[in-house]
């Protein structure tokens, strides 16, 4: 590293530093611009050079002016300081607790010859950066910054003053479990690279004006009360969106520079290494994405929160390196050792970042309750699969009583008491008398296939539309392979789809699925609010607002069709659980899947897609033949 890049990235972020202070600068001549009136005409008249005719009157209306925009200028320098700007959520680490990640971070700030961070905190995210936490809303005092439990001891040793020099080194707490000491390493060096330009007295004085800038305006956003409070913030927003939007371009470029002058001077550090690693962490990503909407977000929703969600990106990224050519060789890494070995506690860091994630992504409580428990990855299957289909199945069930559904359609099938997979595979079975009593189901459906099998034979094919009926189920055998590729997906194996509710069989079929979801609704309205109620019992509970969450949801809502499908795919999993013996199981990267025999269900959507789609039940009947489920027969439900 010659230094040269360094320098003029350096230069180039003081330079716009510089820009945005002047921005500053203006705003304060011109409210001074009528108090410096003021003074002239005062001194004026009386040393006897500016008197007599309408000076008089002149005199006493500027200084009224000077007045009212040096109360306004002073308010709204007092609104911008007092504003709490905007900071990410995290769990905080104590030096005490991770002392070999202090050294670690300590000996790359010397190696880099930057200030060090004043302290570390992990997000339950892939990615690293540098946050300003000099705002005494922000920063508690000295004095209790020594407490483990509330805040984080700085790497340099005692602080002397109320507020960190150095900004906070905030890490992606997926890194920790999945990327090696050397790695990860390498990862933060141009992040720690950029505590050196944050030093700079004009960059960091830039860089709060337009935190309070931006915090203000935020604020000013925010529903008043009365009309004069709604006056007021209107005004001190305007000013303030004015203020910001000059200094936008400016910011803008000054963190560009600022960036650049760190990534130059990080080459001098493991620069070979940073390349593998950048690997890793497209990998880290995917994985973490796929345990979070696929893994954690079922458990989220029965109320369970996964304590070990880092552990469980491990096994997810080496379920990947498994089954995909790309990441073959990945797993030989797993041989050195882990970044999650410079915590003292990382069982307990990973609970603590498991449950910011809930909150984050899905606004769970900050405390556990009745309502809202930690689990286990060896009593997933049990707490959350188990539970999720027999909870499905029954509000199925529940909508299928409020339609007025017998418990059976079919003659040549006995009356049982308890829910049954029959009643559900009757209801959504297109029968000819369907297709001659509606030519076209609402929502263009399909209604136009006759050639349904008898329900009460499995085994027995259609007598008519059997090509037909090949070819769509090799275009839902394609969509469904598709769908376990990529991002498309949901619990028990059944595809997101493309949310067009237009492809339902029959109206009875689209009535079911709108039941579905308005029961999902009232549901969802009668749960206690999940962001309040409780306090943060982390460090940074004063950092963010609880009414926010969630911050991040992971997934739009879904269309009637998925619904449906879920549901029916709940009620086939509760029958083949109680009628053959197949089992709950855990699939790192698809999340809850039925076992039969110790084998994945995974040919289970198109068939599911077929009946709720066309009305055919035929392909799932045979399914459930082979596999030696008993429709017929009542299951447990929730």
């Amino acid at each position: 590293m010659t230094g040269m890049g360094v320098e003029v990235g350096a230069q180039a972020a003081r330079s716009r530093a510089l820009a945005v202070l002047r921005i500053r600068s203006r705003a304060l001549a011109v409210a001074l611009l009528p108090a410096a009136a003021a003074v002239v005409l005062i001194a004026g008249g009386t040393t006897g050079h500016i008197s007599g005719g309408h000076w008089g009157v002149t005199r006493w209306i500027v200084t009224g002016v000077a007045v009212v925009v040096l109360l306004c200028a002073a308010g709204i320098a007092l609104f911008v300081a007092r504003a709490r700007p905007a900071v990410s959520p995290t769990v905080q680490i104590a030096e005490d607790s991770a002392p070999d990640l202090y050294r670690m971070v300590r000996d790359l700030a010397d190696r880099l010859d930057v200030p060090a961070p004043s302290a570390i905190a992990l997000t339950p995210d892939c990615d690293s950066w540098l946050e300003d936490r000099t705002h005494r809303a922000q920063s508690p005092p000295a004095a209790e910054s020594g407490d483990d439990t509330e805040g984080i001891r700085s790497l340099a040793g005692p602080r002397h003053g109320r507020l960190p020099v150095a900004p906070v080194l905030v890490i992606g707490s997926p890194f920790l479990w999945w990327m090696r000491v050397g790695e990860l390493r390498a990862v933060l060096a141009p992040v720690v690279a950029g505590t050196g330009p944050s030093a700079h007295p004009d960059i960091a004085a830039a860089r709060r004006f337009v935190r309070g800038l931006d915090a203000a305006v935020a604020v000013a956003a925010e529903p008043a009360r009365g009309p004069l409070a709604r006056t007021v913030l209107a005004g001190v927003g305007w000013v303030t969106r004015l203020l910001l939007r000059s200094c936008r371009g400016h910011a803008a470029e000054m963190e560009r520079g600022v960036a650049a002058a760190a990534a130059e001077r990080a080459q001098a550090v493991d620069y070979g290494v940073r390349i593998v690693a950048q690997e890793q962490v497209g990998l880290a990503y995917a994985g973490w994405d796929r345990l979070l909407t696929r893994v954690a977000l079922p458990a989220w929703r029965m109320g369970r929160w996964p304590s070990r969600l880092d552990a469980g990106v491990v096994a997810a990224l080496t379920e990947l390196s498994r089954r995909d050519r790309l990441a073959e060789g990945f797993t030989s890494r797993l041989g050195e050792r882990p970044a999650c070995d410079l915590l003292e506690e990382p069982g307990v860091v990973d609970e603590a970042a498991s449950l910011l994630a809930a909150r984050l992504f899905h606004g769970g409580p900050a405390e556990c309750g009745p309502d809202w428990a930690p689990v286990g990855w060896q009593e997933y299957p049990d707490e959350v699969v188990d539970r999720t289909w027999r909870t499905d199945a029954a509000r199925l069930h529940r909508v299928l009583d409020a339609l007025g559904v017998h418990v059976t359609t079919n003659p040549t099938t006995r009356d049982v008491d308890g829910p049954t997979l029959s009643r559900v595979l009757d209801h959504l079975t297109v029968t000819a008398a369907d297709t001659n009593a509606a030519p076209a189901a609402p929502g263009g459906g399909r209604p136009e296939r006759t050639g349904a099998a008898d329900p009460a034979d499995p085994t027995e094919p259609a007598a008519d539309s059997t090509e037909a009926r090949e070819h769509h189920d090799d275009e839902h055998e394609q969509h469904h392979h598709e769908g376990e590729d990529g991002d498309d997906g949901d619990r028990g194996g059944v595809g997101n789809g493309d949310g067009d509710e237009g492809t339902l069989g029959t109206e009875r079929t689209a009535t079911l699925a709108a039941g579905l979801s308005a029961e999902l609704a009232r549901e969802e309205a009668a749960a206690p609010v999940r962001g309040g109620g409780t306090e943060q019992t982390g460090p940074d509970r004063t950092l963010w607002d609880d009414g926010m969450l969630p911050l991040f949801p992971l997934q739009p809502p879904r269309s009637g069709r998925e619904i449906l499908a879920d549901h029916v795919t709940a009620m086939i999993c509760c029958a083949a659980m109680d009628t053959a013996g197949a089992i709950p199981g855990l699939d790192w990267l698809d999340g809850p899947t039925l076992l039969i025999n110790g084998e994945r269900a995974a040919d289970l959507t198109p068939r599911v897609l077929t009946l709720i789609e066309d009305g055919d039940p035929t392909p799932l009947r045979s399914w459930l033949h082979h596999s030696g489920i008993r429709p017929e027969k009542p299951v447990r439900l929730v």
